[in-house]
């Protein structure tokens, strides 16, 4: 047998005291948390949760690098040959239009577009309560709709199961982001965000720019091309790659602004149109939409002149010790995985 030597051991070095662990947590613990750390949602925060964007936000670059090459390739290649034979004015429009486009994208993206906080232990043990007793006593489970009168016309609300809370009116869950949105119009890939109720005005302002910056590009690569081959230069327009991005995206981005033109103007949402929640081919008595103002100017004015309405989110806000952590969905918990333990050294 081989020798074995031994090592005495401080006792003393095993032995952890329960107050140095203790210690050692608050020490740990001492850094206030904000809220956005905690945030239940499928979201993701810059700058200390100033800025929230989707998980799934990987297109917003894509977005913004077509609109900075597209217009960086006609300042450099067509604006100077149309100040040269037609006026200084062609650059100053298209670089007021590129700026107002790149503001109005980035404020469409970083925006709260409406998420309604998701109700607390009480609020949704209460509820469900509430739901218990105005059910019958069948073995039937009790329903989960509510309904309300606005403008004489019945309006069911819908009870989230994430969010553990009847929807207001008008209010949708977002599968992507995992919120509740107010006044829900449709989870844009593109500019990385839900379109909801606190940021349509700057995605409709980024949408009707995008086509007067797109028209106003379009027609002038096509007047370069149309001055350059009937004069006597020697030089070619050898940069079509403007012309075509702009044909091929002006159809789109001008048929979507015709869209929402006409949801702006029928104060309608595109989840609303697109469910047919007002049309008279559901079966309702009245079909007419109990939003509408029955006036084009008003509809426009109120969707998107309106005052901003807070965020609901308190983002930046610091975690009490006390406060209740919002429901979780049975979806949402996570159990302790549980793994068998196999000592095959140990013969018995």
């Amino acid at each position: 047998m081989k020798n074995c030597e031994y090592q005495q051991i401080d006792p003393r070095a095993l032995s952890v005291s329960p107050s140095s662990a203790q210690n050692h947590l608050e020490k740990k613990e001492q850094r206030p948390r904000r809220k956005w750390e905690v945030f239940p949602g499928k979201n993701r925060f810059f700058c200390d949760g100033r800025i929230m964007l989707a998980r799934q936000s990987g297109v917003l670059p894509l977005t913004l690098g077509l609109i900075v090459v597209t217009c960086g390739l006609f300042f450099a290649f067509d604006c100077p040959f149309l100040v040269e034979h037609l006026t200084i004015f062609i650059p100053v429009i298209g670089g007021m239009l590129f700026v107002f486009v790149v503001i109005s994208l980035l404020r469409t993206s970083f925006t709260d577009p409406g998420i309604l906080p998701r109700a607390t232990p009480d609020e949704a043990a209460d509820i469900e309560k509430q739901i218990d007793t105005s059910g019958s006593s069948t073995y039937r489970p009790p329903p989960r709709t509510k309904e309300i009168l606005i403008n004489q016309q019945v309006v069911k609300l819908k009870y989230c199961f994430t969010c553990k809370m009847f929807r207001p009116p008008r209010t949708s869950h977002c599968s992507l982001c995992d919120n509740c949105v107010e006044r829900f119009d449709h989870h844009c890939p593109w500019v990385g965000n839900c379109v909801g109720k606190r940021n349509y005005r700057f995605f409709y302002s980024f949408i009707i720019s995008l086509s007067f910056l797109t028209s106003f590009i379009f027609g002038c690569v096509i007047t370069h091309i149309t001055l350059r081959k009937y004069s006597h230069s020697t030089k070619r327009h050898r940069y079509h790659s403007v012309l075509v991005i702009c044909f091929f995206s002006i159809w789109s981005i001008l048929g979507l602004s015709g869209f929402h033109t006409y949801l702006v103007a029928s104060n309608l949402t595109t989840n609303e149109d697109i469910k047919g929640s007002w049309s008279s081919k559901r079966g309702a008595e009245e079909s007419g939409n109990p939003y509408s103002y029955n006036s084009i100017i008003t509809n426009c004015c109120v969707t998107l002149c309106g005052p901003m309405p807070p965020s609901l989110i308190d983002r930046r806000g610091f975690l009490s010790p006390d406060e209740a952590i919002p429901a979780a969905s049975a979806s949402e918990i996570e159990l302790p995985l549980f793994a068998a333990k196999n000592d095959t050294h140990m013969v018995g």
